[in-house]
């Protein structure tokens, strides 16, 4: 008789792999015949119809009864599975745990690994039922399942992996999905899943910490009863009160440009249809008379911004900016509140100028507040508002100096009434500069001195300092064929203006024809009779000279060193750029995780000399007054929000609101 051992190795391979794949699916139903010999479970193999198959089967049965279960276990371990550790580990929690076996360990196997087995023998007898045990109810689509492993220290923790899908693929979920996510559906207590394993804990959905307007809450500071800090008498008339608010909203393309910028956000919240829903919420909310918009994609303004907010009651002007860029700025404003005088579009970019070959635009409106009816005879001043968005590059700062100018030029002409003072001015945007650098100083003190500055120190957005070569400012700053001159200020006003202050009548200029001068004949003249032959003759009653009193006083000369450049519009700032009650600053945007305030709202006020500070240049509001603002948060906080955007604010910089109060004058 051939001993089992040689009738094994004589088994044709394919014959082989076919009824280790039945001896091994039939172990799962079978597991306790290792250890026991049921008549039972040897009564199921004697109905089935015997043949050659079969009685291989049996004979490899009998030798796995006798040579222990581990043999098999490792042959069937070594077969042409995609994952050997998975097979081990499943093998293994059989060996380990034979009472618990159930249709849980079936699920542990791929579909493509499972349908083999079950075509090996095209098995039609339904799988018993272990007695004892409560089988798994049938589910539709995809289930998930906790799968213990005790193979090793690493694996101290549950994989929880997805029914039918490879257990090798492990499934992570991005953090920030599960920290930030948008809108969860609320899961009922009752519902809530429980699942408890033995050595292990309840797993539960993470849940926020804080939502997020909590995280993002700001404040409105309220300035009108505080009279000492904003210059206000309480004798003071009516006022006429609005509310102005500078976004830059973030354009869609320069995002998607910059993508790297962004990798910290999840897709869903960057998408435009979503930040664009958040955007108008943002107005809605804090419901602005004025609107002063930057990075305003073309294509979305005219689509979908304008006519929202035309519904919401705005009129808008909008300018691109120049060249093939497909963003620019927006000024939106009320109509039941102001009445257009004048729209100014401000082009930075200036044809055969180096300085000036950028794209960006400004935008200035002249607008006449309404007053209610109910007040009587009144009149307001008119309102300046500028917008614009500055060039970005932190080592042109030289270019930044030339826009800013350029602007000041226009709000200048557009702001100067009749009596060559200025009306209220309100200028508002992303400067792309930080507080306390040589442009903000410029717009708030009037004046720079630039000779010999480095052009990144402009801005103070980076430090340079370290590289040998540095773009230095130089005299002039910008050319004369630019037409603006040192105090910004059009060429054409200057003279018009001092041709204002001189005015020669004709009994003035009269008084000039019998003088010294007049009748001495120039040297050089041509005789010409009938022409130049004549003399004057002097009136009797003439004075010998001209009376020196009548004639105009010489100009007082300031003279004024040169590299220097002013303005006479006197602007301060809405916010102070720091949070005393967190001791932190103020940040307005964060590129990269860095917090840094680039926008601003700058008005009009006098300046004074503060007598307490000798030489302390500080700003009381006259016929603009500061009535309120909406805070700005710290770094930290908006850290704590995973920076910006984010899903409660659709932009990477915050909305800058303020109130003011305008006197209304009485005739």
């Amino acid at each position: 008789m051939i001993p089992s051992c040689l009738c094994y190795l004589l088994l044709p391979a394919a014959r082989l792999f076919r009824a280790l794949s039945y001896a091994f699916f039939t172990c799962r139903k079978n597991a306790l015949l290792a250890k026991s010999s049921s008549p039972q479970v040897e009564g199921s193999f004697d109905m089935a119809p015997r043949g050659p198959e079969q009685e291989e089967c049996e004979g490899l049965l009998q030798q796995w009864r006798e040579e222990g279960a581990s043999q098999v276990f490792s042959a069937v371990s070594e077969g042409p599975l995609s994952d050997k550790g998975l097979a081990q580990s499943s093998l293994a929690l059989l060996m380990d745990n034979p009472a618990e076996q159930d249709a849980a360990s079936e699920d542990k196997w791929s579909g493509r690994q499972l349908s083999d087995l079950w075509a090996a023998e095209n098995l039609a007898e339904p799988v018993p039922e272990v007695p004892g045990e409560e089988p798994l109810p049938e589910v539709e689509g995809l289930v998930w399942a906790a799968v213990p492993v005790q193979t090793g220290p690493q694996y101290a923790d549950c994989a929880v992996l997805p029914m039918g899908v490879l257990a090798t693929e492990q499934w992570e979920e991005d953090p920030a999905v599960l920290a930030w996510s948008i809108a969860p559906e609320p899961v009922p207590q009752e519902e809530a899943p429980d699942w408890s394993f033995e050595g292990l804990g309840q797993l539960q959905p993470p849940l926020m910490e804080i939502p997020y307007h909590e995280i993002l809450w700001r404040e409105w500071e309220d300035f009108s009863g505080q009279p000492e800090a904003q210059g206000l008498e309480a004798g003071d008339g009516p006022q006429f009160q609005f509310t102005l608010m500078s976004y830059n909203i973030l354009a869609q393309d320069l995002m998607q440009q910059s993508a790297e910028l962004y990798l910290h956000c999840h897709p869903d919240i960057l998408s435009w249809n979503y930040r664009f829903a958040n955007l108008l919420q943002e107005f809605q909310h804090w419901d602005p008379d004025i609107l002063c918009l930057q990075e305003v994609q073309e294509d979305h303004y005219w689509e979908q911004l304008e006519p929202s907010l035309r519904m919401m009651g705005f009129t808008c002007f909008y300018k691109r900016r120049t060249g093939c860029k497909t963003d620019g700025c927006a000024v939106c404003y009320k109509p039941t509140r102001f009445r257009l005088l004048c729209a100014s579009p401000v082009e930075f970019f200036r044809p055969g100028l180096e300085l000036l070959n950028r794209d960006n635009v400004g935008l200035v409106l002249l607008l006449q507040p309404l007053v209610p009816e109910g007040l009587g005879p009144v009149s307001v001043a008119p309102l300046c508002v500028a917008n614009t968005h500055v060039l970005y590059n932190p080592r042109r700062g030289d270019v930044k100096l030339a826009q800013m100018a350029v602007l000041l030029a226009e709000v200048d002409k557009v702001a100067r009434l009749s009596d060559g003072s200025h009306c209220p001015i309100i200028l508002c945007g992303d400067l792309n500069s930080v507080p306390d650098s040589p442009l903000y100083n410029f717009l708030r003190e009037g004046e720079l001195q630039y000779h010999g500055m480095p052009a990144w120190k402009v801005s103070g957005q980076e430090d340079f300092s370290h590289q040998l070569y540095q773009r230095k400012l130089q005299v002039p700053l910008w050319p004369s064929s630019l037409g603006i001159t040192d105090c910004c200020q059009y060429v054409t006003s200057c003279h018009l203006r001092r041709s204002e202050r001189r005015k020669y009548g004709r009994d003035f200029l009269l008084r000039f024809r019998f003088c010294d001068i007049a009748c001495q004949r120039p040297v050089g003249l041509v005789l010409m009779e009938g022409v130049t032959d004549s003399k004057p003759e002097r009136p009797a009653d003439w004075a010998e000279s001209v009376v020196e009193e009548d004639t105009l006083e010489p100009e007082p000369a300031s003279p004024r060193p040169a590299g220097t450049i002013q303005h006479c519009l006197h602007l301060t700032s809405v916010y102070t750029h720091f949070l005393p009650q967190h001791g932190r600053p103020e940040v307005t945007t964060m590129p990269l995780g860095l917090g840094m305030t680039v926008d601003y709202i700058f008005f009009s006020a006098e300046s004074c000399e503060n007598g307490s500070r000798p030489g302390h240049r500080s700003c009381r509001d006259r016929t603009l007054k500061l009535l309120g603002r909406l805070s700005l948060l710290s770094e930290e906080v908006l850290w704590a929000a995973n920076g910006l955007p984010n899903p409660f604010c659709s932009s990477d910089h915050l909305c800058l609101l303020a109130s003011f109060g305008m006197e209304v004058a009485t005739p």
